[in-house]
């Protein structure tokens, strides 16, 4: 529903409107402009924080129209109430509020023009169109951005004047606020028709399509990554660029919604959004010959129908969920899994996923996770602070109630609390899933005690003393932090001006940036670890650290069954995973192959012990041959590298699927061949034959 602020601000919106109509009956001229404020600010600060509430509230008839209209009619209610019916502000107001929303509807007719002949048929990102065709500079952001809230707003001058002459008999503030008024909502209406001309908008979808398919040709793609899907699974989509920009062929991204385009990561790869089915059924890609898919969705049938490119589902994760092994996989012409384990999954939910179709490619997204080198960090007391870290990353509460889906319900709050007070100590840092609470109010209620719990333990251990470290240090990495994100900032900040078809015209990332940006935000999470002290309990939210940044801080991590625990075993650390639907350890390790080398914890937690003892001394951790052993099993062997397997596996698809085409096109060739009448494929007769029998001599 929105922040507490945004709440806030909606109720007393809300009840600024009786506020109102109160001071109308009255009357009192202050009441009502103290009212007035109250709404006017409101209505403002949601606007501005692009809040939620502002389309609820239309949805219960107090749309933004109607809340300026009904504070207008209040004043003309005030104004009567004050005997100033025959006066000629009171008049001068009401044509005045009828000749404002005379104004609205051109207004509006522009914006919606505007927009809409600057809407591209598909957005593009290190495409170079702007050769191609003409796309001119977008209309200056003030003119466009809330353009309905803006309008709207100019009869603030009208109502203060009016309010002015009420309160005062003085005819002129009131003149002059209508006349300003309406001044401004001509001025406004005028500075946009400029923008409608034809040299001030795109080509026709059909000249931008034209010269994308030119460029493809030119470009020639010949391994393209496909996505479609919600606005929040964009990180399906982030979690592959770094392998696109690795492959051995020409690559390309192609996505299905604009709102994945606007959160995905910054890449050097050309991405392609077409939002439209049958504009992308009409695209040249007669160059590619292989199809990534990360997402098991409907939309991916728009490119599943081409069958001169081999189709492969290398989904967003490899877990023992149902997702992983998908019937819709069978669709594929291959199934690409990091590891044998995922070979056998196939196998043993068999949803007609055959073998031969599967291949092992590692997991190359996984290479920025470190190895264990030696013991874990030192006990607190050292010159540093430092002790063993923790993380806690449980995943969501998922689309049902089956508890087995995240540990947080029933047991994260022990677990929290078992770690916190844990002796030796251990630092604990909490990064929970992006969806966490989004849709269970019981999920997120728990998520919040359990970011109480951490930050009340931060607060206790930063008046310990054996925990200061060094403070000197701490304020160097700070200041290294504010620099290194302002060079980001300056590198990847988004300016205010522009749309969707400027960013296309423009969107050509600079390599030497991109290439810079990578190296300050490695700089930026060394820095950032080392701008508190290290035993200190941390909640980590939010795109930054990455979740591999925080394994490669920690040193054991407790979390459910997830894509998470399989990607952490790639660091050879001990691990837990909670059995939350008390299945019991070994049936629950026998569901879940990524579990068998871990500590398996009760709701209770209280197997807790187990680990803490394996990261406190290595020589304790009974799991590491089996966390060897499972490491293979799940993400294949360790060389060659998980990169080099998946360019393998690329080429090799590519090529069946050149030898199916080609074996199409002669087979083609042939059936032209044939003499009319005959059976497609049938061998024509030979001298001598006749009806495809040997003639007898």
């Amino acid at each position: 529903m929105g922040s507490a602020a945004e709440l806030a601000a909606a109720a007393l919106m809300m009840l600024g409107f009786p506020c109102l109509m109160l001071a109308a009956l009255l009357p009192s001229v202050g009441a009502f402009a103290a009212a007035a404020a109250v709404t006017y600010l409101a209505d403002h600060y949601l606007h501005r924080r692009g809040s939620y509430l502002v389309n609820r509230l239309s949805k219960v008839r107090a749309g933004l129209s109607i809340r300026f209209l009904v504070r207008q009619l209040l004043l003309v209610l005030l104004l009567a109430r004050l005997d100033l019916s025959n006066s000629l502000v009171f008049y001068a107001a009401i044509a005045c509020f009828l000749a404002f929303y005379g104004f609205q509807a051109p207004h509006s007719a522009l914006v919606t023009l505007i927009r809409l002949r600057r809407k591209m048929p598909v957005a593009t990102r290190n495409v170079d169109l702007a050769s191609r065709v003409r796309i001119p500079d977008a209309p200056p952001r003030r003119l466009l951005n809330r353009a309905a809230e803006k309008m709207l707003h100019l009869d603030l001058v009208a109502v203060a004047g009016v309010l002015v002459t009420a309160a005062t008999d003085t005819n002129v503030y009131g003149f002059a606020g209508i006349a300003v008024t309406l001044g401004l909502a001509f001025l406004y209406v005028v500075a946009l028709v400029p923008y409608i001309r034809a040299g001030k908008t795109p080509p026709n979808a059909e000249k931008v399509l034209a010269a994308v398919d030119g460029w493809l040709r030119e470009y020639r793609p010949e391994t393209v990554l496909y996505f479609s899907g919600s606005k929040d699974s964009a990180y399906q989509v982030n979690m592959w660029l770094e392998t696109m920009e690795q492959l051995d062929t020409r690559p390309l991204i192609i996505l299905r919604e604009r709102a994945v385009l606007d959160r995905m990561a910054p890449t050097t790869v050309p991405v392609i959004c077409v939002p439209g089915g049958v504009h992308l059924m009409n695209m040249d890609l007669s160059t590619v010959r292989v199809a990534l898919y990360a997402a098991n969705v409907g939309k991916n049938i728009h490119l599943l129908r081409v069958p001169t490119m081999k189709h492969v589902f290398i989904g967003h994760g490899d877990s023992d969920k149902l997702a992983s092994v998908n019937p819709f996989s069978k669709a594929y012409d291959e199934v690409w899994t990091a590891g044998r384990a995922g070979r056998d999954r196939y196998a043993i939910a068999d949803v007609g996923v055959r073998d031969d179709d599967i291949a092992e490619v590692g997991r190359p997204q996984l290479a920025p996770i470190h190895t264990r080198q030696g013991a874990p960090d030192g006990l607190p007391g050292a010159a540093d602070g430092r002790c063993p870290t923790i993380l806690y990353a449980p995943t969501w509460e998922g689309w049902d109630d089956n508890p087995g889906n995240t540990s947080i319900l029933l047991a994260g709050e022990n677990i929290v609390r078992r770690l916190v007070k844990a002796d030796p100590p251990v630092r604990v840092l909490y990064k929970p899933h992006p969806f966490t609470g989004t849709r269970s109010a019981q999920a997120k209620a728990v998520h919040e005690r359990i970011v109480a719990l951490v930050e009340k333990a931060a607060a206790e251990r930063a008046a310990d003393p054996r925990f200061t470290g060094d403070a000197a240090a701490r304020s160097t990495a700070v200041a290294e932090l504010a620099r290194i994100a302002a060079r980001i900032e300056q590198l990847t900040g988004v300016t205010e001006s522009g749309d969707e078809a400027e960013a296309t015209r423009d969107g050509m990332v600079d390599a030497a940036a991109h290439a810079e940006v990578a190296r300050l935000r490695a700089e930026w999470n060394d820095a950032y670890w080392r701008s508190f002290p290290g035993a200190e309990h941390r909640v980590i939210t939010g795109a930054e650290p990455r979740l591999y940044d925080c394994f490669n801080v920690s040193d054991a991590m407790v979390s459910d069954i997830s894509s998470v625990v399989s990607d952490f075993i790639a660091s050879g650390k001990p691990y837990a995973v909670t059995d939350s639907a008390e299945l019991g350890a070994e049936e629950f390790k026998r569901q879940n192959t990524a579990v068998r080398a871990a500590v398996i914890l009760s709701n209770s937690a209280a197997e807790l012990d187990e680990l803490l003892a394996g990261v406190a001394d290595p020589s304790a951790d009974t799991l590491a041959a089996d966390r060897r052993e499972l490491k293979r099993y799940l993400l294949g062997p360790d060389e060659p590298a998980s990169i080099d397997q998946f360019n393998g596996a690329v080429r090799d698809l590519a090529k069946k699927a050149r030898v199916r085409n080609q074996g199409q096109e002669a087979g083609a060739s042939s059936a032209a061949a044939e003499p009319a009448g005959a059976v497609p494929g049938q061998r024509a007769a030979t001298a001598g034959e006749t009806g495809g029998a040997a003639v007898k001599g």
